[in-house]
């Protein structure tokens, strides 16, 4: 599938409408491998899926930090969700002392995982890849599997 996203509300509502397709899988936590060149709005997509997910706080770009945890309202289909921006590692074996493992081990955590092309051997095969790309105009454009 894909989207051309032209505002901020428009990302809104697609954050929230792909919020709805959400669902913990049974055994692994579910895991969303966001691509894109540098400003194609991995990151503005996160913090509007965050917003959309009831986190309140200020969601950021973990690409110093490269993990962020945000406990998630009582009653969502999530307990954490979890931001990682791989931006600057070099390697999946950078992902252990993050607990990476045991992060994906949990049903219970929502993964958004920025920049997987560069830890490709650690990204989950159930992993929903979502691609984005500026436009011309400057709009955004998101591919996605349904």
């Amino acid at each position: 599938m894909r989207t051309v996203i032209h505002s901020v509300h428009e990302l809104d509502a697609f954050a929230k409408s792909f919020a709805k397709t959400l669902a913990p899988l049974p055994d692994v936590a579910t895991v969303l491998a966001l691509s894109g060149e540098l400003g194609a709005g991995k990151t503005a997509f996160t913090q509007a899926l965050a917003r959309a997910l009831g986190v309140e706080e200020v969601v950021n770009s973990p690409t110093f930090v490269l993990e962020k945890l945000y406990a998630l309202p009582r009653g969502s289909a999530f307990e954490k969700l979890v931001h990682i921006d791989a931006y600057r590692l070099e390697n999946e074996d950078e992902l252990a002392p993050l607990g990476f493992d045991t992060l994906v081990a949990d049903p219970t955590n929502l993964i958004v995982l920025e920049w997987p092309e560069h830890v490709t051997r650690a990204v989950p095969a159930a992993a929903r890849a979502l691609v984005f790309a500026v436009a011309d105009d400057g709009s955004r454009n998101i591919s996605y599997g349904a």
